[in-house]
């Protein structure tokens, strides 16, 4: 009895694998499609359920190399593209020159803007208007930045920077011997921040939202799990306190408006003021709370990131530093006693420039951005379906040999005569969204450097310091410097 049992047993299991074969195979027969896709999509890998990649690509950034997960999924899938799994989301990541031009130049064609779901939390956005507030900051603010950020409108800043550079050196670098680097820089940068986007000067009040900001850079790229302890939950935390100070910045600034007590033409005035004839005030408190959190982060964290290994690299290479320290005493020779810096003396700091864009192209200050596909397209012979989230990298041109010969060597010279090749130096991005601070960024960074080269000479204290990527790159100890005054 027990043997016609299992005998029966074993027969109806075997019908059911039968019938299940047959089922799978007259559906691949119907939907020829769906193996057809899984074909032509990207190769790749999406790793593990939910977190997918993104402790690999962690690990790789906490050793300095992120460059390497990069290259050893292209060497190994695609040099074109592959499909991977970051942040909670899967994407496939462009690589090369061509891969680079390809999402710079297909703006609202087969891509639009996009954000992974950690960085717009970290960042407060509210959940429900998470996908409508990253649509306002691609349009209407994107609009208003302009206003603000072209060469034009940057000119009357250069003395304001030249000033608080100087300022900043007698307070925080001449009292010492030794000092930090990269976290005075931050804190210059910062400052000057705060200066320009909202006309605060009070270093009390800069000090209580400025503490929080490393937190929130660091937890933006992380695994989005808000648990206690990890780097997305320090994110969330640190942006609530930055929030609320705004807020309460904000509620000031509109009663001074209201008052008439206020004259100041900065980016929180304009934003409280702008209007639209269709919606009226375009912005409300806590978009323009969010907004300027994103422009605090954008124009204090990647600056002092060049700034710093721009310091770096000059201790590390004698006969650079000899030639910027010629282009800058010539600049500062020319000026009077307490004459500031102007549009033209910028004008004049070629090489100096070509070292700054030396140092983005080795030391990335962003590491890429992301976007999303808008209609189904196809790239190097594979299908990038709608809705993918799609990511360019720096990692896949900046130290790629088939773009820049010796890669690894800090050569400024790359970057004299017509530089580049388009598309493979990209720290600013590119196209309809490439960074809008571009010109922001070279004044300051410039001017930073004029004033400390023309003041300093410095010697690094740790020859090997470990570099690692919280996701712009961090000298661990801070690139602490001997310094020695001219």
């Amino acid at each position: 009895m027990e043997f016609f049992f299992f005998a029966s047993l074993i027969h109806i299991t075997l019908i059911f694998i039968s019938l299940s074969s047959i089922y799978l195979l007259f559906y691949k027969i119907k939907n020829p499609s769906d193996a057809h896709n899984k074909q032509i999509h990207p190769p790749g890998t999406k790793g593990w359920p939910f977190f997918g990649e993104s402790f690999e690509y962690m690990k790789r950034c906490r050793r300095g190399n992120p460059e390497k997960f990069i290259n050893d999924r292209v060497e190994k899938y695609s040099p074109d593209v592959f499909q991977t799994s970051l942040l909670g989301e899967n994407m496939a990541v462009f690589c090369g020159a061509l891969g680079n031009k390809l999402l710079f130049t297909s703006e609202n064609k087969y891509v639009v803007a996009w954000w992974p779901r950690s960085v717009l939390k970290a960042m407060l956005f509210q959940e429900s208007q998470e996908e409508h507030s990253v649509k306002k900051y691609s349009t209407r603010f994107r609009r208003l930045l302009p206003e603000f950020l072209k060469p034009e409108a940057l000119q009357h800043l250069i003395p304001v920077m030249d000033s608080m550079a100087k300022q900043h050196l007698k307070t925080d670098w001449f009292p010492y011997k030794e000092v930090k680097a990269f976290p005075l820089s931050r804190k210059y940068t910062f400052t000057l921040a705060c200066r320009v986007f909202m006309s605060i000067e009070n270093p009390d009040q800069v000090t209580q939202f400025s503490d929080p900001f490393s937190l929130v850079t660091s937890g933006m790229l992380s695994v989005p799990i808000n648990f206690p302890g990890t780097a997305y939950n320090r994110a969330i935390k640190a942006s609530k306190i930055i929030l609320n100070e705004l807020l309460a910045i904000i509620k000031n600034r509109k009663m001074e408006l209201l008052e008439k007590k206020d004259m100041r033409t900065d980016l929180l005035t304009r934003m409280l003021l702008v209007e639209d004839d269709e919606f009226g005030k375009l912005f409300t408190e806590r978009e323009i709370a969010n907004h300027i959190l994103a422009v605090l982060i954008a124009s204090h964290d990647t600056i002092s990131t060049t700034i710093t290994f721009a310091i770096m690299f000059l201790a590390q290479h004698p006969h650079v530093y000899s030639e910027v320290f010629k282009e800058q005493m010539e600049i500062a020779g020319s000026k009077g006693p307490d004459e500031l810096l102007n549009w033209e003396d910028i004008q004049k700091m070629k090489y100096s420039w070509c070292v700054a864009c030396e140092t983005m192209r080795l030391m990335p200050p962003s590491q890429g951005a992301f976007r999303e596909a808008i209609t189904d397209f196809t790239y190097a012979g594979f299908t990038i379906p709608k809705g993918w989230k799609t990511h360019w990298t720096v990692h896949s041109t900046h130290k790629n040999p088939k773009y820049f010969e010796d890669p690894e060597k800090f050569d400024p010279s790359r970057f004299e005569g017509n530089g580049p090749a388009p598309y493979t130096f990209v720290p600013f991005g590119g196209g309809p969204l490439m960074c809008p601070g571009k010109e922001y960024a070279r004044l300051e960074i410039l001017i930073f450097m004029h004033n400390v080269v023309t003041k300093f000479k410095w010697k690094k204290l740790i020859p090997n310091e470990k570099i690692i990527y919280d996701p712009s790159p961090v000298p661990v100890h801070g690139l602490p410097i001997l310094l020695e005054p001219l």
